[in-house]
């Protein structure tokens, strides 16, 4: 078992970007705007609540993108404001060679797309013509398998060195805040992500691109009900502040666990790696096939069963959970000897004890 994880970033490099976003928050509101919860409706002259465009604005210098628009239906709401207004029924798109993301394939799906794969870990000069004779490019930053190993800032520029007016939307969900640039840093057209996934409220989602883009968002989301109200708005920029330290000290103790795993001090693991599957994730393979005991009984250790945002605000209690969706359809065997763990804000010593508990009990009971 092998996998490419995406670099992230360390302790400091998070304050560094919680320090950025403060900073560019003072040069938008003023003492007082701050701490206000904000308005609502469709104010006249701004289209929308007056709050939520100095959010967007906050994003967009965060992100140093053009512009930045905050959309309902979280990180999938993001894609599909994009492809709906990029894009037009039965184009055709370029994809990575990997199974699609389940909801990113019922937009596909719904709009008729026909997609070209290539593969992004290694495009070759056979590839450049399907390039050159397409208009919309869809990057998925974290692992679609887990032997992806394609640097994102390389398929941008390879991508556009052939085909220099492609618009490219980067899915950047599971990443922000965690690697140290996302797409629309890295060239790309735009990127979509959830703000969920970053202990903001559910259902909103963010685009930070080119403007040509996020005015044709504003422009099909312009009825009240479509808006994201002030409040809304301003919760999410609070709670993103807190989000790359937390997401540091997260990826710290994976750290940690992986390596006293490797040390083979708990029985019954045979191996263990990080990987992004689709968060950041310590992958844990057993010697027998006892992935799903050992995932009922560490819930009753306090363990969190399933995820609900993908490191959203309710989630405290570190995650045990299958594998995912995507990484089983390239490999369905890794369902009865691999899990996925995600810490979320425990730390390596409860994790490991979790781990270790629950594996003696499957093992003791006879489960393999």
């Amino acid at each position: 078992m092998k996998a490419y994880p995406i670099e992230t970033i360390n302790i400091d490099k998070a304050k560094e970007k919680q320090f950025k976003l403060v900073d560019i928050i003072h040069q938008h509101f003023d003492g007082y705007e701050f701490l206000q919860n904000g308005d609502m409706g469709v104010v006249p002259g701004v289209g929308g609540p007056k709050y939520t465009r100095k959010v967007e604005s906050v994003l967009a210098d965060f992100f140093g993108s053009e512009d930045a628009v905050l959309v309902r239906g979280s990180g999938t709401g993001a894609i599909r404001n994009v492809m709906n207004t990029v894009l037009k029924p039965n184009q055709k798109i370029l994809i990575h060679d990997a199974p699609i993301y389940p909801t990113t394939k019922v937009i596909i799906d719904s709009m008729g797309i026909e997609t070209i794969k290539v593969n992004f870990n290694n495009i070759s000069e056979k590839d450049e013509e399907k390039i050159r004779n397409i208009d919309f490019a869809l990057v998925q930053h974290s692992r679609q398998k887990l032997d992806d190993s394609y640097n994102l800032e390389d398929v941008i520029n390879k991508i556009k060195k052939v085909n220099k007016n492609i618009n490219i939307l980067v899915d950047d969900n599971y990443v922000v805040m965690k690697a140290d640039k996302i797409g629309v840093e890295l060239g790309a057209s735009a990127s979509a992500f959830s703000l969920f996934k970053l202990l903001g409220p559910a259902g909103i989602g963010c685009v930070v691109g080119n403007t040509e883009i996020i005015e044709k968002i504003r422009n099909i989301n312009y009825s009240g009900g479509s808006q994201v109200q002030g409040y809304e708005a301003m919760d999410a920029l609070r709670s993103l502040v807190y989000a790359p330290v937390s997401l540091a000290i997260q990826a710290e103790e994976g750290n940690k666990i992986i390596d006293t795993l490797n040390s083979g001090k708990i029985k019954g693991v045979k191996s263990s790696l990080i990987a992004n599957a689709q968060s950041r994730v310590i992958l844990v393979e057993f010697d027998e096939p006892i992935a799903k005991k050992v995932l009922e009984y560490s819930s009753k250790l306090g363990a969190a069963p399933y995820p609900i945002g993908a490191e959203s605000r309710y989630e405290v209690t570190a995650m045990f959970y299958r594998v995912s969706g995507t990484f089983l359809k390239s490999n369905p065997k890794l369902e009865d000897y691999i899990i996925r763990i995600n810490p979320m804000r425990a730390g390596s010593k409860t994790v490991l004890r979790v781990l270790e508990q629950a594996i003696e009990m499957a093992l003791q009971r006879g489960d393999n």
